[in-house]
């Protein structure tokens, strides 16, 4: 699914709402969240899953082309867990 397909759902949920409203919508839903993640917060959406921030420590390994040891610095990643209804419905949904 891309923003386009996004936008035009909530064009057709809405009736006459106008494509540019729709974006509006679907690009301030995005900052919010990205915003909330960034900051530490834990972003739940019920139904679908939750998006939490997690902290990488620094560490040592090996650089698999040359075998040299490298080290890796602590940095942000994030982690989706999908919720028990998104899982059901995928685990039910037609491939």
């Amino acid at each position: 699914m891309k923003r386009s397909d996004l936008i035009r759902t909530i064009q057709v949920k809405f009736g006459r709402m106008r494509e540019d409203d729709a974006a509006v919508i679907i690009d301030g839903m995005v900052k919010r969240l990205t915003d909330a993640v960034a900051n530490g917060d834990r972003v739940e959406i019920r139904g679908f899953g939750r998006f939490l921030p997690r902290v990488r420590a620094p560490k040592e390994t090996f650089n698999p082309r040359t075998g040299k040891p490298m080290h890796l610095d602590a940095g942000k990643t994030i982690l989706f867990r999908p919720s028990n209804e998104l899982i059901k419905e995928m685990n039910n949904a037609d491939i």
